[in-house]
């Protein structure tokens, strides 16, 4: 059918793909953004995807026909691809003698991958691959003589059994078999064995449906293929305590490292309980009262830009004037506002490393003496006491205000002190005090990871253990450090012949389940 909404309703039988939500088509994201209608079925893991769709699209069990009559545009979300192994047979038909247009778009299916997820190809000396439903009745004598590889959908209750039968088909007992569940998310998990040692291999590894059993040689490739599994924080839990703002490129670096980060706000920001200081501020701004405007937060740089908006100002009142940053995050927030930085620290990016790159104040050089510091209610003196004794005068404004922001939830609070999660990133003092304050100490088994040492030696005076500190006070050098100490990790137990575990694995009563 044409691609064009038609003027009465249809509904579109949509393939969600495998789990991980990035692997959906091009034209199920456009559908999903169109739907009045979306059927989730009984698989709840599909509700990520309503992301893509509108606000208002009414979630619903079925009445697709009903619903498309009355001009809805239905999406019905189907596991993986819907035309393997179908499902939907019936509600297809059922679309078809009601005369209501439909259209089936294909979905990434977990045979091929789950595999590349786990490092198997597909087919790789042997250009044969076999796809078989274990919930349908099979003649495992026939699958047994298949040369390439066999993946089957709907087994693990019977692993066992249908290794057996293979072996008894004519398979070598000694032929690979790799065995994966919560395929292409971060809960994948994967056991290698063989037909002869199902029994044994699986007795405790705790697998549930959906599953797929791979069955050939093409998994002996694992070791030099895997990818997804092997990445250095690869199912690690990772509080985020930050605003929610701050948090969010920080979050998409720690799932590049496969980690699976939560994000709680422990700090709101707001604005100053009166405007007249800002006001005057950027009123002097545009008049030419300051030689230098210093920024020390990405909050400061959207606090200006928010007043700005308001008064119709935009980047071109900086014309003239000297612009600081502190480091790179609030640099990138300048940029984006249309302002180039002057200055930036080369060393430690605080308000130490500001003052020591700051020129001194040269009445030959500078007209005027005067610099802006647009900063929140809470900060310290050491970028003002610097400047004044490098003979600048400051405006220290308040250009927005931090308070503690409320408790989370109690799942979250209970993961927290119960050791739930595998590390917390800590990027300030104020992150440290409020965490403690609103939700408890983390667990002695969660990783403390802090952004610099006044973070390091906060946390400590909270009775915390410090164990990964940045190599620069960047949220993006924070997740690369807490990478680096969960590749470490994972190497140091290869190296002694042990299974990698996650930190929250080590706990007491924590599942034990090899990865």
């Amino acid at each position: 059918m044409s691609s064009d909404s038609p003027t009465s309703g249809f509904v579109a039988f949509v393939g969600a793909g495998p789990g991980d939500p990035n692997l959906l088509t091009l034209r199920a994201a456009e559908l999903l953004a169109k739907a009045d209608a979306v059927v989730l079925g009984d698989d709840e893991a599909h509700r990520p995807l309503l992301r893509h769709c509108r606000e208002g699209v009414e979630i619903v069990e079925d009445d697709l026909v009903k619903r498309a009559k009355h001009g809805q545009l239905v999406v019905r979300l189907c596991e993986g691809d819907p035309m393997l192994f179908s499902s939907i047979t019936e509600e297809v038909a059922a679309c078809a003698a009601a005369e209501v247009d439909f259209e089936i778009v294909p979905g990434v299916p977990p045979a091929t991958a789950v595999l590349t997820y786990a490092g198997i190809p597909a087919a790789s000396a042997v250009p044969e691959f076999r796809v078989v439903d274990a919930a349908q009745e099979q003649d495992w004598a026939v699958h047994a003589a298949c040369r390439g590889t066999l993946v089957i959908y709907n087994g693990i209750g019977d692993a066992v059994a249908i290794g057996k039968a293979l072996i008894a088909g004519g398979k070598p007992d000694t032929t690979p078999v790799a065995v994966s569940s919560g395929g292409t998310t971060t809960e994948q998990y994967t056991v290698v064995s063989s037909l002869g040692r199902l029994q044994p291999d699986l007795k405790h590894a705790g697998f549930t449906e959906p599953a797929l059993i791979v069955v050939g040689e093409a998994v002996g490739l694992r070791d030099k293929l895997s990818w997804f599994e092997t990445k250095p924080l690869f199912g690690w839990r990772v509080l985020v305590p930050r605003t929610k703002e701050q948090s969010r490129s920080l979050s998409e670096q720690l799932v590049a490292y496969g980690a699976v980060p939560e994000e709680v706000p422990t700090i709101s920001v707001e604005p100053p309980r009166t405007p007249q200081q800002m006001d005057r501020a950027i009123k002097g701004l545009v008049t030419g009262r300051y030689e230098w405007v210093a920024f020390t937060s990405a909050n400061a740089v959207k606090a200006v830009r928010e007043k700005f908006e308001e008064y119709g100002l935009d980047a071109r009142a900086f014309a003239g004037l000297k612009v600081a940053a502190v480091g790179d995050a609030t640099a990138r927030a300048l940029v984006e506002f249309g302002v180039k930085p002057d200055l930036l620290p080369s060393g430690e990016q605080s308000s130490e490393g500001l003052v020591a790159e700051w020129p001194p104040y040269d009445s030959m050089l500078d007209p005027i003496n005067r610099v802006l510091l647009p900063r929140a209610d809470i900060s310290t003196d050491t970028l003002v006491a610097g400047l004044t004794e490098l003979g600048w005068e400051c405006d220290d404004v308040t250009a927005y205000r931090t308070v503690r922001a409320a408790p989370p939830p109690a799942p979250i609070r209970e993961a927290i002190k119960g050791g739930g999660f595998d590390a917390v990133l800590f990027t300030s003092s104020s992150t440290v005090r409020n965490l403690v304050g609103i939700a408890g100490k983390p667990h002695n088994v969660t990783v403390i990871a802090v952004i610099g040492p006044q973070t390091a030696k906060t946390a400590e005076e909270f009775g915390l253990r410090v164990d990964v500190m940045a190599d620069k006070p960047s949220a993006s050098a924070l997740a690369a450090a807490v990478a680096e100490y969960g590749a470490k990790q994972r190497q140091a137990a290869l190296a002694a012949g042990d299974t990698p575990r996650r930190p929250s694995q080590n706990r007491r009563g924590a599942r034990r389940r090899a990865r």
